[in-house]
C-alpha cells in the first residue's frame, strides 16, 4: 500500500482510507471489525470517523461508529501502529441532539473531543478536523453565495485557539477542516502562522468524476500550502459504480434506502455516470476501478477515503491503489469531463 505524508508533518497515511460512516447504520459491529481487520491486513493505516456518524445521523445512534473503532481498538491492541481521524460537528444539520445544537465554540470543542476519546478509548486523536464551517457559506453541494447579515457565527480565531489547547494537552495531533472553502481555509492557515497556533494539514471535501469543483479553487490551495485533499465521496454514494443505472436499484444501496442522499442522482449526474461506467468497460476495468484509480492519482490528494457496506465491496475498493490508468484512459476522462463539467457540485 502506497503510503503519502500528512500536509507538512512526519505522519504517513495510506493512500487509502477506511471511512466507517455506515458502521452503527448500515454495518453491525462485528461487520465493522472484520472490515478493520481486512484493511488493515492490506496496509491501510488511516480510519476516518466522526462524532455524529453513523449517517444518516439520528440520536438513537450518534457515537456508535466512534465506539465500535474504540472497542476494536481495546480488543487489537494496535493503536500505535494507525493514524485515527475524527471530526467535530458543526451548527445544522438537525442535530439538535448533540449538544443542544452543537457549536465550533470553546466548549463545544473541548466537550466533543473529549467524548470522543471516550468512545475510541484512546489518550490522543491523530488527526482532528472540523466536520463543517460554522457560519454561512457554500457547502454540502450549495451553490451561489449568499451573505447572510444575520448569521450568528463562531469566529474561526476561537475555533483555531481550542484546537491549539488540545494539541497543548496532547489530546490531539494534528488539525484538519472539512467541507471548507478557499477562504476559510486560507484563514486558518493565516490564523495559524499569526498566532503560532496549529497548521491545518489537510482538507476533507467530495472528490469524484462528477464532482470536480474542488480543483477550482482548493487544488492549488492543497498542493502550495501542503494542506492534501482527503478525498470523500470518491463513488458519488456508490452511483459511480452503476448499480444505480437501472430502474431497480439495489435493494439495500444507500440511495435506496435513504432519501436525504440525492446529491449525484439528478439526469446529468445520471448521464455521466453511464458514459464513465462505459468507458471503464472498454479499457477492461470495472466502473468502481475507473472510479477511485482516478482519484487516487491525483497529485492533491493525501488519502482517499472508501466506505462499504460488503466485504466484496471493500475488497475492491481498496485494490483501486493497486491501479494505474494509462495515459489514453485519463485522456478519454478529460473528454468527458469537458462535456460532463460538475454534473453534481
Amino acid at each position: 500500500m502506497q503510503t503519502r505524508k500528512l500536509g507538512n508533518t512526519d505522519i504517513d497515511v495510506s493512500l487509502i482510507c477506511l471511512g466507517t460512516m455506515t458502521w452503527g447504520e448500515q454495518n453491525t459491529e462485528s461487520e465493522a471489525f472484520e472490515q478493520l481487520d481486512y484493511a488493515t491486513g492490506a496496509g491501510v493505516n488511516f480510519i476516518d470517523a466522526a462524532e455524529m456518524y453513523p449517517v444518516p445521523p439520528r440520536a438513537e445512534t450518534q457515537g456508535l461508529t466512534e465506539q465500535y473503532l474504540g472497542n476494536w481498538l481495546a480488543r487489537r491492541g494496535r493503536r500505535d501502529d494507525l493514524v485515527i481521524a475524527s471530526k467535530v460537528a458543526g451548527p445544522g444539520n438537525g442535530l439538535t441532539y448533540l449538544r443542544n445544537g452543537p457549536r465550533l465554540t470553546r466548549a463545544h470543542i473541548r466537550e466533543a473531543c473529549e467524548a470522543s476519546l471516550k468512545r475510541l478509548q484512546t489518550d490522543y486523536i491523530d488527526l482532528y478536523q472540523v466536520h463543517w464551517p460554522d457560519r454561512s457559506t457554500n457547502f454540502f453541494g450549495q451553490l451561489g453565495y449568499q451573505p447572510n447579515p444575520e448569521e450568528s457565527s463562531t469566529p474561526i480565531e476561537e475555533t483555531l485557539e481550542a484546537l491549539d489547547e488540545l494539541v497543548r494537552e496532547g489530546k490531539i495531533r494534528q488539525i484538519g477542516l472539512s467541507n471548507e472553502t478557499p477562504w476559510g481555509t486560507m484563514e486558518y492557515l493565516r490564523l495559524g502562522r499569526e498566532k503560532g497556533w496549529p497548521r491545518a494539514v489537510s482538507i476533507q471535501n467530495p472528490y469524484n468524476l462528477l464532482n470536480r469543483s474542488f480543483e477550482v479553487g482548493m487544488a492549488e490551495i492543497a498542493h502550495r500550502e501542503q494542506a492534501g485533499l482527503l478525498a470523500y465521496s470518491p463513488l458519488a454514494f456508490g452511483m459511480l459504480s452503476g448499480k444505480y443505472l437501472g430502474e431497480s436499484w439495489p435493494e439495500k444501496g444507500r440511495l435506496t434506502l435513504f432519501e436525504r442522499f440525492k446529491r449525484y442522482s439528478n439526469s446529468r449526474g445520471m448521464a455521466a455516470t453511464r458514459a464513465y461506467v462505459e468507458l471503464a468497460q472498454e479499457h477492461g476495468l470495472s466502473p468502481v476501478e475507473l472510479a477511485l484509480a482516478f482519484v487516487n492519482s491525483r497529485s492533491f490528494v493525501t488519502s482517499n477515503i472508501v466506505g462499504a457496506t460488503t466485504m466484496a465491496q471493500l475488497r475492491e475498493n481498496i485494490g483501486s491503489a493497486s491501479i494505474t490508468l494509462d495515459q489514453q484512459v485519463l485522456d478519454a476522462i478529460e473528454a468527458l469531463h469537458t462535456e460532463f463539467t460538475y454534473p453534481c457540485p
